[in-house]
């Protein structure tokens, strides 16, 4: 019987044993998963329809109506141009004109419509030296194109093909775009008809070093490629705020910035050429710099953005409304201007004899002066100390000549000493024929030190000379 018992008892106290360790080693242990599966339970998402999510449609960006309104718009621009080469072997042979052999070189690029009856603008650079245009629309159907005129200076052209009831696009105001802004560029590069890329504005008045053009591009990350050139840049609502004109790579393709003419330089350009045959470009009247931090201090000056006038051109708009020398210009008509790529963007788009407000910081004061704009038509050679200006039609047909630029106001005294004097000619620099003042005043500035000019010059007689300067 204590057998039994003693049995019994081992019996229960190893049932009370495992029944221990189970709720030790189980039980307890199974109390923390609880917990912390409770903690990362799921909170409930809505699905409905008036959700604050930034997903919702009303935020997303959408494209494809800006894109509608411009591919049709956006042409293709074929350019023919006739070169001349000269084969030396066959100059021994048979003479220079023997030896002149023709070949045709075609080069591309893009246009825009911005008439229904066939006004198309496109880049200076893509037309330049063709003797035949052909523009393909969209739908493929191709046309001659005339040109209307070009300016240089701005890099644009306006060509005319005879066509009626095409679409066209319209013209948007550059001035309000935004860094940040979205942006479609639009044209055909590599060849490839209406293609479509998109970006944001990374820059206004973007100044490019050593380009010999206008100074005032609007900068972009949208891909542009070569045949991009003389397309479209619009905005979200489809409307044109620029013409796509260069790139800044080292291997000739895009790697992340482009660069357009703002739309109201165009527009500007456009309308000039229609009214008057050239470009009418307005002067303000002075002479300076942009500040900096530097140029703030070593000036003395209470800001360091804006521009700094050193010197105001006699009898100018701005010598008439008051502006002085040290003054700082900070505004033009509520733009404001932080550099000198913002001032010449701005003007560029004003005609003669317009009147802007100008904003100038005067000794820790503000006041705005109404200025009238002159007609730029002096252009000064820093190196050479003198001036240029364009020749009237009655002198192209007294000289028997096409282009040229006369010089004016000599204070050079080694010219004086060759007898160079005020009325000569320039026709050509280094082989380069001579358009006008500013292509010649432009080619001038740029020269290297130590570089040679060659420099042909007309003299008031009407004979010849040739000079070259070192």
């Amino acid at each position: 019987m204590k057998k039994i018992a003693s049995l019994v008892f081992v019996s229960v106290l190893g049932g009370v044993i495992t029944l221990s360790s189970y709720l030790f080693f189980f039980q307890n242990k199974e109390q923390p998963i609880n917990i912390v599966s409770n903690k990362e339970t799921p909170s409930i998402i809505q699905t409905s329809s008036t959700n604050n999510s930034i997903n919702n449609s009303k935020y997303s960006i959408n494209f494809t109506n800006a894109a509608k309104k411009t591919v049709d718009v956006v042409v293709h621009v074929k350019n023919t141009a006739i070169q001349t080469v000269i084969d030396p072997y066959a100059q021994l042979y048979y003479g220079r004109r023997g030896a002149e052999r023709q070949f045709a070189q075609i080069g591309t690029g893009s246009g825009v419509i911005i008439s229904s009856d066939g006004y198309i603008v496109t880049n200076n650079h893509v037309i330049k030296g063709a003797t035949d245009l052909e523009i393909t629309l969209n739908n493929k159907e191709k046309y001659k194109a005339t040109l209307v005129g070009t300016d240089s200076k701005s890099d644009i052209a306006l060509l005319k093909i005879d066509a009626k009831n095409l679409p066209f696009i319209t013209f948007g105001d550059s001035n309000s775009i935004k860094v940040g802004e979205w942006v479609l560029a639009v044209g055909n590069p590599y060849n490839l008809t209406s293609t479509v890329t998109a970006g944001i504005v990374s820059a206004k008045a973007r100044d490019l070093k050593g380009n010999m053009k206008q100074d005032s591009f609007i900068q972009t990350d949208a891909a542009v490629n070569p045949g991009n050139s003389g397309g479209a840049l619009v905005n979200t609502k489809g409307e044109l705020i620029g013409i796509n004109t260069a790139i800044s790579s080292k291997t000739g393709a895009f790697v992340g910035y482009s660069f357009a003419v703002p739309s109201n330089i165009a527009k500007k350009v456009v309308e000039d050429l229609l009214e008057y045959g050239s470009v009418q470009h307005a002067i303000l009247g002075v002479n300076g710099a942009e500040l900096n931090g530097a140029s703030a201090k070593e000036l003395n000056v209470d800001t360091s953005e804006g521009f700094y006038v050193s010197d105001v051109v006699k009898d100018s708009g701005a010598a008439k409304a008051g502006i002085r020398k040290q003054d700082v210009i900070v505004k033009i008509d509520n733009v404001d201007i932080t550099s000198f790529s913002d001032m010449i963007g701005y003007i560029n788009t004003k005609e003669p004899n317009d009147v802007v407000q100008v904003t100038v910081l005067r000794n820790g004061d503000y006041r705005t002066l109404a200025v009238k704009l002159n007609k730029k038509e002096l252009y000064f050679v820093k190196d050479l100390n003198f001036n240029l200006k364009d020749l009237t039609q009655s002198e192209l047909n007294r000289y028997g000549i096409k282009s040229g630029a006369k010089i004016v106001s000599v204070e050079n005294e080694a010219l004086k000493n060759y007898g160079v004097a005020n009325g000569y000619i320039l026709v050509r620099i280094n082989n380069i024929q001579i358009e006008n003042a500013e292509q010649a005043q432009k080619i001038l500035n740029m020269k290297q030190p130590n570089q040679a000019l060659r420099i042909e010059m007309l003299n008031p007689n009407g004979e010849l000379e040739r000079y070259i300067f070192r």
